[in-house]
């Protein structure tokens, strides 16, 4: 795909792996929406990458449309889709006050899973209209699932889940899109230096970065950036999902 002066889309773009996502893209000339629930840092974002900062529930059907909409009447319809938006709740099935709430495990997999597919489809909908490029490309999705897809630890059962799902849609979607020239690419990131993990106490944070052959450290959220932008960029892949983890293999505990 190529880039410059390319409307892009990245959601969960106001921080973490989002933010740093946007930042690259725009470095390549795209014209990025940051989609994003914090208004306030979306807008710092957009700001300083000269985007459009767009207030979206990636889960809400109508809420996806209308931020769809609102991005392409700044920039164009968008050839380019990073679904980062996601969230973690750590609960077991069966804790100290009984059984895991229902509502805890439909809330994870409404905005990682659910949210990722209500974005993927409006905005490949719109791509297919696009005239291709000269590589014959109409569009690249980029997912963010998660290693907890494969190595899911105690109190992950729906984050895993979330994950899991967003591992397995991605190869039928890519040869279902593949007749429009679209292309559908997964990253399952490991342990990567994201404001959650950041308030972490560093002890915490060695303990976590012990359990990573190497380099022994927690990712950068750069290096995330740097393979969506890969994905993007090489016409090649289409329908992979890629571990970046550094060899990452947590036992269960």
């Amino acid at each position: 795909m190529l880039l410059k002066d390319q409307a892009a889309i990245v959601t969960g773009g106001a921080s973490g792996l989002g933010a740093a996502t946007a930042r690259k893209l725009a470095a390549q000339g795209a014209k990025v929406a940051v989609f994003d629930l914090n208004a306030k840092l979306a807008e710092e974002v957009a700001a300083e990458i000269k985007g459009t900062a767009v207030v979206c529930d990636v889960s809400d059907a109508a809420s996806a449309e209308a931020g769809i909409v609102q991005a392409a009447k700044a920039h164009g319809p968008a050839r380019v889709l990073v679904n980062c938006a996601g969230i973690g709740v750590a609960k077991r099935v069966i804790g100290r006050e009984g059984p895991m709430a229902l509502s805890d495990f439909d809330k994870v997999i409404k905005v990682n899973l659910i949210g990722s597919f209500n974005m993927l489809r409006l905005a490949t909908a719109e791509m297919s209209k696009r005239e291709p490029q000269a590589t014959g490309e109409r569009g690249v999705v980029v997912n963010t699932a998660s290693v907890a897809a494969y190595d899911g630890q105690i109190g992950q059962a729906a984050y895993s889940a979330s994950k899991g799902g967003i591992v397995a849609m991605t190869l039928p979607i890519a040869r279902e899109l593949a007749q429009f020239g679209i292309r559908v690419l997964t990253i399952a990131p490991g342990l990567f230096l994201t404001p959650l993990l950041a308030n972490l106490p560093q002890e915490a944070q060695d303990s976590l970065a012990a359990a990573i052959p190497f380099p022994r450290r927690l990712g950068d959220a750069s290096e995330f950036a740097a393979l969506a932008l890969h994905m993007v960029e090489n016409p090649y892949l289409n329908g992979e999902v890629v571990r970046l983890d550094a060899a990452l293999r947590m036992a269960p505990k």
